[in-house]
């Protein structure tokens, strides 16, 4: 590794600095996304994102995440390290400057970095900004060098503090109370992003160590793929039937722009494609994904045509029909990303379409040409859904164009509120005429609307489109949301322009039912309304599970350890004379009043509200949980259920 550093010349002349740091504390969700659950796990992805640079540069294959106890986060890797000589223009510490200026670093300089994710140059010096204590520990050069910072700034000199052969770069950091309320890392949400950054990055190893559960016997995970994206489509596609026995897979380069794709079919409706640039999640796809589908669409067609596949069907292949049960992994490493807003879901660069498309095209022809077999699978895939397509185009005319979306008149269950402005509009889903008619007398009429849904919604996961859209409580949704199908740029896309509530409340009992109704709506806003989701219009109400009384007191627990701390308190107290404790398993037992006070009272109601950490995550488990392959579903749920309570 030290040849390579001398070869490449990485020093404190490598570090450019843009403009300074002040900014990052005052609004720290312009810098990290928000201040909550997301922004504070995004403080150790760009961390993380720096060791990955390395990683892609060739200097680096082994990181290494600590979750401490006090919640503070430890990232190790054995990269070149941070350079710690003066800067010859802000005669500092090069260190220093990565980690007190913003918009410092290495990767503006394409020699350092040929590609890079992260916040180029914003990451770093904004976790420590966003720091109560950081310390940065280097090893270079023979050396080992550290230095202390607080809330951004340093609190002591770089020094030498031991000797050393080897390279690489620690940064320990805590986040600072005052900025985020709530600091509490996630062993789960940093697992499933490490083992996706594994599979984009094959040969690295990831190691995560989470001494906080458990300090004596902390729990490790090593994350690490030989064949990247093969493994990670076959991660993706577990629980679902694959028309093929391996992926298609896809690599070349143009312009030094990397371009790398798996994809495979299955036997589900569902299209699902996962975008990356740079290791960074496009959940809005972008000008990659345009290339992608174009390609895939023309090279399929094409060669459909001049093989005859198509000669008894006797009307139009769509675009669609090639990607029905389509799983795919684009990833593209692009020097200079243009990316659409600061969160980076949407890759602008204009010359990636053209180059991802040139190279799907080749590869995919050659493809069909040499496996018969699979190609003959494909092929029959796609005849069937355009057929079905074909089928039910009247009923999904019908459905799309007169019943949902071109109809202004609204579900006759739905009770609506007078205020019209959707920022102020909330609706509740509610489970069954009963509890819908509770919550039409309980509710806020002026902001308060209610949909009562009838039994359990079909299960999209195992549907085609067309049922979908036949779907009676499904048509009720879409109108009473306001939302159509079909964008400018995308026909298939959700648009919300005339979305009439920014919060959309699921509300059903707290029984398995309950239970199994909002998991089959929340898989229906997945699938169909996932723009609904990444924008935090979408939650889920919490009705107490208990009502304790004694004579006029009465108090409403949440869960079990808030009942028996009552419980307890009030013994003390007061003895256990006359106490009744009251189970609701169903809205319905509780009365208007009730439901208004517990649930629906903006003052008092606890909301959860539903986010996509991880999306290729979510794809996978909701595949495996509404699929149906059983044995996948069954250890999901042996691993996962720590404590099971069966209601009898």
């Amino acid at each position: 590794m030290n040849e390579k550093i001398q070869e490449n010349g990485y020093n404190a002349n490598n570090i450019q600095v843009l403009e300074g740091l002040e900014a990052v504390r005052k609004r720290p969700a312009m810098y990290i996304g928000d201040t909550g659950e997301r922004g504070l796990h995004h403080l150790v992805y760009e961390v993380l994102d720096n060791s990955i640079d390395e990683a892609l540069a060739g200097y680096c294959d082994h990181i290494k995440i600590i979750i401490h106890p006090n919640n503070a986060i430890t990232v190790i890797d054995n990269g070149r390290g941070i350079p710690v000589d003066m800067h010859p223009v802000e005669k500092k510490p090069a260190l220093e400057i990565v980690l007190t200026i913003l918009h410092a670093g290495g990767k503006f300089n394409k020699d350092t970095y040929k590609v890079s994710g992260g916040l180029h140059g914003v990451g770093v010096s904004c976790v420590n900004a966003l720091s109560k204590k950081m310390i940065a520990t280097i090893k270079r050069d023979g050396k080992i060098w550290q230095q202390t910072y607080a809330y951004g700034k340093p609190i002591t000199e770089l020094q030498v503090i031991g000797e050393t052969m080897e390279t690489g770069t620690t940064i320990y950091f805590e986040p600072d109370e005052t900025i985020f309320p709530i600091i509490d890392y996630k062993y789960d949400i940093l697992s499933k992003r490490l083992k996706e950054l594994s599979f984009l990055n094959k040969g690295i190893t990831i190691e995560l160590v989470d001494q906080k559960s458990n300090p004596d016997d902390p729990i490790v995970n090593v994350y690490h793929s030989e064949n990247g994206l093969i493994d990670f489509i076959h991660y993706l596609d577990e629980s679902r039937q694959v028309l093929m026995p391996e992926p298609i897979y896809i690599e070349g380069e143009r312009d030094n722009i990397k371009v790398e794709i798996a994809l495979e079919y299955n036997d589900s409706y569902i299209e699902n494609v996962h975008t990356f640039v740079n290791n960074i999640n496009t959940i809005e796809g972008g000008t990659h994904l345009a290339g992608f589908r174009r390609a895939l669409t023309r090279t399929m067609k094409a060669y459909g045509d001049s093989q005859g596949y198509f000669d008894k069907v006797k009307f139009d292949i769509s675009g669609d029909d090639f990607r029905e049960g389509l799983t795919a992994i684009l990833s593209v490493k692009v020097p200079e990303p243009q990316f659409e807003g600061q969160t980076k879901t949407k890759l602008g660069n204009t010359e990636v379409a053209g180059i991802v498309d040139s190279i799907v095209s080749e590869h995919l022809s050659y493809y069909l040409q040499e496996h018969p077999k699979e190609t003959r699978e494909i092929f029959n895939k796609v005849v069937l859904a355009a057929t079905a397509r074909h089928a039910a185009r009247k009923a999904r005319e019908m459905v799309l164009r007169k019943t949902v979306f071109n109809s202004a008149q609204l579900p006759g269950k739905l009770a609506d509120c007078s205020e019209t402005d959707p920022s102020k509009c909330e609706i509740f889903l509610v489970e069954g005429d009963s509890a819908g008619g509770t919550a039409k007398q309980g509710r806020n009429r002026l902001f308060q609307a209610i949909l009562p849904l009838r039994g359990k919604i079909l299960n999209v996961e195992k549907a085609a489109d067309h049922r979908v859209f036949e779907s009676e409580e499904i048509r009720n949704i879409y109108t009473a949301l306001g939302v159509s199908i079909g964008t400018p740029d995308d026909p298939k896309a959700l648009n919300i322009e005339k979305l009439r509530y920014h919060k959309i409340i699921i509300m059903t009992d707290a029984d398995v039912d309950g239970s199994h109704i909002t998991t089959l709506i929340l898989t229906f806003f997945f699938r169909y309304m996932k723009e609904l989701i990444e924008k935090g219009y979408v939650y889920v109400a919490a009705p107490p599970l208990y009502q304790i009384r004694q004579g006029n007191k009465k108090v409403y627990c949440w869960s079990d350890e808030q009942r028996d701390k009552i419980l307890s308190e009030w013994k003390q107290n007061y003895g256990d004379r006359n106490i009744h404790i009251q189970r609701y398993k169903g809205l319905g037992e509780m009365n208007a009043e009730q439901l208004w006070e517990t649930t629906m009272n903006p003052d008092t109601r606890f909301l959860n509200r539903v986010s996509i950490e991880n999306a290729a995550e979510a794809d996978r488990i909701f595949s495996m949980l509404m699929g149906e392959d059983v044995p996948p579903r069954r250890q999901f749920i042996e691993e996962n259920a720590k404590l099971a309570q069966i209601d009898t």
